[in-house]
């Protein structure tokens, strides 16, 4: 039986623009999405800070084009997908309190950010669309009600509670948000569980992986980065972000074991910048890459690492990173959390940071051409197909929730018409 997200209409908003350098799980869904349906991804609106701190930023320039009316907002990226640059500008208010001024600014931004949505639904023909909401809780709140969906998805993958500038306003919006969606859907079983606290109707829909990867080039010869650096490499793929990756447990390795060579990639925080690890000899931080060349450098790691820090920003997300490692193969040393014991069977868990160093030597000595084959097949079971039509699962039981609703209301008329007969 397909799922519900068939020759529909879907428009998606959320924390991650199109031209994220970065990967991005709603870009994967968008394009999933894409396959059997007409996809509206919509990029968020530029708000006042940003435009002032920021101006000279590619992204807020383009922004600002679109804003003044000097590129077109709406653009076709691909066959059924097309991306919506609003041209609208946000007042920046989570600095004011909790309070009905709050509110009202809240809904004054959401108006505005609902308008060239609008615009773009009446352009493209869309009707009885599904909105689909990633973690978008401030800006996209009244969403539901301004731009009426046939029905309203939440997405979370992430413990927005556990930042700062997410925790002041979201404690009370983001249940009051998941409460009200239709349906609500996450890629944990931690995020899901959350989620279930206070709309019923949330569902586990999983992670899916880079198509790219599951099917890699042949191996080449290893970028110039790599070529000199003495064997094994260890390596990280990804931001590296402080109040995400343990610094310490990193800085323990390289001091351990000084023969191994730790491959950073990715950009970084200031932290991380800061950090004794650049005074490391056997540390070797590589910048950005664009998502496209990451393989190349993965493919040439003898172990992957994923070296989380237990917080409660961490302890519920799927590691999207950990299922790229192993569709290329590649033994993986990560820290236990709850959204690794899907990966239990195939990866080396540390559940204290002294761990890493053994569990990294008994990766190396166990690596074989079966481990390869079985990490590739795991990774493989993880597609974003899977996923999606998860999601389609969970849109349907709406439809079916519908249904049955209405099949008890008609018989309940029918009895009470009876009854006054």
């Amino acid at each position: 039986m397909h799922s519900t997200l068939h020759g529909r209409d879907i428009v998606m908003v959320g924390q991650q623009p199109w031209d994220t350098p970065i990967g991005s799980n709603a870009k994967d869904i968008a394009r999933e999405f894409s396959r059997h349906n007409r996809v509206l991804y919509v990029n968020a609106p530029l708000d006042r800070n940003t435009l002032l701190r920021q101006r000279h930023a590619a992204a807020v320039q383009a922004r600002v084009r679109v804003l003044r009316g000097q590129a077109p907002g709406l653009q076709a990226v691909d066959a059924n997908l097309w991306v919506l640059t609003p041209d609208c500008l946000l007042e920046s208010i989570n600095w004011l309190p909790e309070s009905e001024l709050y509110s009202f600014c809240n809904k004054v931004n959401n108006r505005r950010f609902a308008r060239p949505i609008r615009r773009a639904l009446r352009e493209l023909q869309f009707r009885d669309f599904l909105l689909f909401n990633d973690n978008d809780i401030f800006r996209s709140f009244y969403l539901k009600e301004l731009l009426e969906p046939e029905v309203s998805i939440y997405y979370s993958r992430d413990n927005m509670q556990a930042v700062d500038y997410w925790r002041k306003h979201g404690r009370r919006l983001e249940p009051a948000l998941i409460a009200k969606s239709d349906v609500c859907v996450a890629n944990s079983s931690y995020l899901a569980a959350y989620c279930r606290q206070y709309n019923s109707r949330s569902f586990d829909v999983g992670q899916g992986c880079d198509a790219a990867l599951l099917s890699p080039p042949p191996a080449a010869a290893p970028p110039p980065e790599l070529r000199a650096l003495p064997r094994p490499l260890l390596g990280y793929v990804g931001a590296l972000v402080s109040t995400r990756l343990d610094l310490e447990v990193l800085l323990h390795i390289s001091r351990q074991r000084p023969d191994w060579s730790l491959v950073l990639l990715g950009p970084e925080d200031d932290a991380f910048r800061a950090s004794a690890l650049h005074g490391q000899a056997n540390v070797h931080f590589l910048g950005s890459r664009p998502p496209e060349q990451l393989a190349a450098y993965v493919q040439h790691f003898d172990v992957c690492l994923n070296p989380q820090l237990l917080n409660p920003m961490t302890i519920g997300n799927y590691p999207r990173k950990v299922d790229e490692y192993l569709a290329l193969g590649k033994p993986v040393v990560a820290t236990h959390t709850e959204a690794m014991r899907v990966f239990a069977d195939h990866t080396y868990l540390a559940e204290r940071p002294e761990q890493y160093v053994e569990l990294i030597a008994r990766a190396l000595e166990e690596d074989s051409a079966r481990r390869q084959a079985q990490r590739r097949t795991l990774a493989a079971s993880h597609t974003w197909a899977h996923s999606v039509e998860k999601i389609g699962a969970a849109v349907q039981a709406v439809y079916a929730q519908r249904a049955t609703h209405a099949v008890l209301t008609t018989q309940a008329l029918l009895h009470f018409s009876q009854a006054q007969a």
